[in-house]
């Protein structure tokens, strides 16, 4: 089997694949604004949604095509086996070597990609008004994420490596194990220990608001200890919600700027949105299919680890255990597209059930309809999407489709 010609077809489709989605999207624009947000979009501010969805789409193919240029020029130059080669001479352990290697990959890309983020945060965001991020702040946040790639990342690729070269044909139920344990470890410490890292939450002050969603709570009975504040306008001026974590560490948070651009009934009906989420126990099965995922992703790897003729097809001198997980990382392209897409399918399915669950329980409809507009603006959100793009990417339904679904109800 040519391994390196496969790869290379998985790499080449999908970067095709993409494209013709981006294109398609770009030509699926309408020039009208839609009839169900004439009330909230004049034709300037369409007209501008559609600028910022062709700057991004433009920029998003840009970085697309260099990384996957960067990636054939080291399978060209060989540079994954001269990387290797020079790791191996400072006389460290297969373990260390692991780590150097595949950790100088992941450090090496993140400090490549630096100057996208960089024009994407001070460039583009800048120019259609979203940017409220200082350079000082973001060279932090990207230190920061350094240090937690570093903190985080580095003990559980030592141990996946450890595994893998001593636990013999059962290393990867271990692995799996163990990669299961940190996911649901994160579940509880990311709300309460990561996120605080680089924004400030707050309990909800609003005495009038906070009455009316603990009364919501306590009638459905969803426990919530309080609801938090997330100050993300020192970041961007765009909006949104979330829900993240376990029990004690269980947070509902809200963006300043959703407190600020919505009103009571509109964030409730936000806040009933994410208790559907809890009661239809989609975060349960999204961890569930996560798992089922990676079990299945590290069975395969088993399969193919050490193997002499995928080493050959890079031109790898020395085979290792290391090596195998980054080549292997790219076979998994194919795996990983399927998986994406069935995610991105419940995710949809997932955000119609929340959306139903509010309206059945907060009993209107109109004001979930109009945060999701006010939203659309805020965010300059693309209302015209293509079917491929949505079908290929989109882990919310587009917003036309939910609003028709909600009146339907």
């Amino acid at each position: 089997m040519n391994w390196l010609v496969l790869i290379l077809i998985f790499f080449l489709t999908q970067f095709a694949l993409q494209h013709v989605a981006d294109h398609l999207n770009i030509k699926a624009l309408q020039f009208k604004v839609p009839d169900e947000f004439k009330e909230v979009y004049d034709q300037e501010k369409y007209q501008k949604s559609q600028s910022y969805l062709k700057t991004n789409t433009k920029f998003s193919r840009l970085n697309d095509t260099f990384s996957l240029t960067l990636i054939l020029i080291a399978i060209y130059c060989n540079a994954f086996n001269e990387f290797d080669l020079w790791i191996r001479s400072l006389g460290y352990s297969n373990l260390l070597n692991g780590i150097l290697f595949l950790g100088g990959l992941i450090i090496g890309l993140q400090l490549i990609n630096l100057p996208f983020g960089w024009y994407k945060t001070f460039v583009i965001e800048e120019t259609f008004g979203f940017n409220n991020s200082s350079k000082g702040l973001w060279v932090k946040d990207q230190i920061k994420a350094l240090i937690l790639t570093c903190l985080l990342g580095g003990p559980l690729l030592a141990i996946v490596l450890w595994f893998f070269e001593f636990s013999g044909p059962s290393a990867w139920l271990y692995i799996w194990g163990t990669l299961v344990g940190f996911q649901l470890l994160l579940l509880f410490l990311v709300p309460v220990y990561i996120m605080p890292l680089f924004n400030k939450f707050t309990p909800l002050e609003d005495a009038d608001l906070k009455a009316k969603i603990f009364d919501y709570a306590k009638k459905y009975q969803f426990p919530v200890k309080d609801i938090y504040i997330m100050d993300g306008s020192k970041r961007s001026k765009k909006s949104n919600a979330f829900f993240a974590g376990f029990g004690s560490s269980r947070r509902v948070v809200f963006f300043d700027t959703l407190i600020k651009n919505h009103s009571h009934d509109e964030l409730l009906g936000i806040f009933a949105h994410e208790v559907g989420h809890y009661k239809r126990k989609h975060l349960f099965k999204q961890i569930a299919f996560s798992i089922l995922s990676l079990g299945i992703t590290l069975f395969l790897l088993d399969l193919v680890l050490m193997n002499q003729s995928l080493m050959a097809a890079f031109s790898m001198e020395h085979t290792s255990i290391y090596a195998s997980l980054l080549f292997f990382s790219f076979l998994m392209i194919p795996l990983n597209f399927v998986t994406s897409l069935i995610s991105t399918i419940l995710s949809r399915k997932f955000e119609f059930e929340a959306d139903a669950y509010a309206i059945e329980t907060t009993g209107v409809k109109e004001p979930m309809i109009n945060a999701l507009k006010q939203l659309s603006v805020d965010n300059l959100s693309n209302l015209t999407p293509h079917p491929l793009k949505v079908f290929l990417e989109y882990s919310h339904p587009p917003l036309l489709t939910r609003i028709k679904a909600i009146r339907s109800l």
